[in-house]
């Protein structure tokens, strides 16, 4: 008798309930591995056949009791797929491929998919435009950036999450003052024109090298700096036919080429220069934060979840066959609340879709075959909410996985 196909899922955040869900549906067995304080989070408990749980010291997991945990499960399991659900289980997916030799992303591909290094310089070989950096490692390499390229700059880190840890310097004594606050942690940083533009997010399914779907959004402010200046989280899809979503399309085919990504979904992030020049700023081959797959599903219909889980558990003669696309519009709007759980039933209009039930926060998303209406929604929803809800909490350090 055949063993059943096995999918040993990664999660050191509560996020990814339609994946599990997808793969049980699948007849998969669902092996979870999160951290002990998520215990008792509504995860969807029909759906995984066994939790296994790590503690977490201060946001990280030993390595080595992760790899010699999961060795001993792989004993009585077969483990055919191993999926990282949030950009800091990347890694230890890949290390845990990597010793198990299970299908999929190991160390050196991840890296472009965690390293901002790593991926700038693989992107720039493929010929696709990136901000000026260099890496924070040797002293004569910085200050010769530093001559080169005109500030304003910014310190970020390689292996952080979103806006993490980016610090903006604006002259040579600035930079030579927060490498050496960081001490032994500089290596783990780059320094980078900031690129004054609008910013705008990908999301991707992969399937055998092809890009097969792809949604264009647009956020209203940066990502940075409403982490860390606070204020309204705003992003919205940008019309289809559009001349600049049609380079952006363009741009993240070119780069899932480049970055080798063969069968998954991925979250890239694009700045559209004051000089109409695309730069590549950041990817990750996971689903996009902050409940943009929500949104993306509201306006095409397409859970990135779901497609994600049923290409990793095609077995051998299997084919994918992405669902239809539906060719509307979604906005989303997220901020902190002063309230630990704040009133949204006033937000009445006919096109919101989805509302956020979180403490202290406030969040919704609209959807219509128009743009026009999905951009004054969410434009009179953000002032709303910087009335009514909006609180603001310092950026939280996130340790390095």
């Amino acid at each position: 008798m055949s063993s059943p196909f096995t999918v040993l899922c990664i999660a050191c955040y509560f996020k990814g309930t339609p994946f599990l869900q997808q793969c049980k549906s699948r007849g998969c067995n669902v092996l979870l591995v999160t951290s002990e304080k998520l215990r008792n989070e509504d995860w969807p408990r029909d759906s995984v056949d066994e939790f296994l749980y790590m503690p977490d010291e201060n946001g990280t997991w030993n390595r080595d009791h992760l790899l010699d945990g999961i060795s001993h499960v792989a004993r009585s399991h077969r483990i055919d797929r191993i999926v990282p659900l949030d950009d800091y289980d990347l890694e230890r997916a890949a290390m845990l491929r990597e010793h198990l030799r299970v299908p999929g992303m190991g160390e050196t591909r991840t890296r472009y998919f965690r390293d901002k290094l790593a991926m700038r310089r693989q992107a720039e070989e493929a010929g696709i435009s990136v901000p000026p950096y260099a890496a924070a490692i040797n002293d004569q390499d910085v200050l010769a950036y530093t001559e080169s390229v005109e500030p304003p700059w910014l310190l970020k880190p390689r292996m952080q999450a979103s806006a993490t840890g980016i610090v903006k310097v604006a002259s040579v004594d600035e930079v030579f003052t927060a490498l050496h606050a960081l001490g032994d942690d500089r290596s783990h940083h780059l320094i980078e024109k900031f690129v004054p533009g609008d910013i705008y997010h990908v999301d991707s399914i992969v399937y055998r090298e092809k890009v097969i779907f792809a949604r264009v959004s647009a956020y209203a402010e940066t990502p940075m700096k409403v982490a860390h200046e606070g204020g309204i989280f705003v992003t919205h899809t940008i019309e289809h036919e559009s001349e600049e979503g049609r380079r952006l399309l363009e741009e993240n085919e070119r780069l899932m080429g480049a970055m080798g990504h063969r069968s998954g979904v991925a979250h890239t992030e694009f700045i559209m220069g004051r000089d109409g020049q695309i730069y590549f700023l950041e990817t990750a081959a996971r689903v996009g934060g902050a409940h943009i797959a929500e949104m993306v599903e509201a306006a095409s219909g397409i859970n990135l979840w779901r497609e994600w889980a049923h290409i990793e558990t095609l077995r051998p003669g299997e084919e994918y066959e992405l669902p239809e696309v539906r060719p509307d519009h979604a906005g989303l709007v997220v901020s902190l609340a002063r309230q630990e759980y704040p009133d949204l039933s006033s937000f009445d209009y006919p096109e919101v879709v989805w509302r956020l039930h979180k403490r202290h926060h406030a969040g919704l998303i609209v959807a219509s075959n128009k743009l026009t209406r999905v951009k004054q929604l969410v434009s009179e929803t953000a002032v709303r909410f910087q009335n009514e809800f909006m609180a603001v909490a310092p950026l939280p350090d996130r340790p390095s996985a």
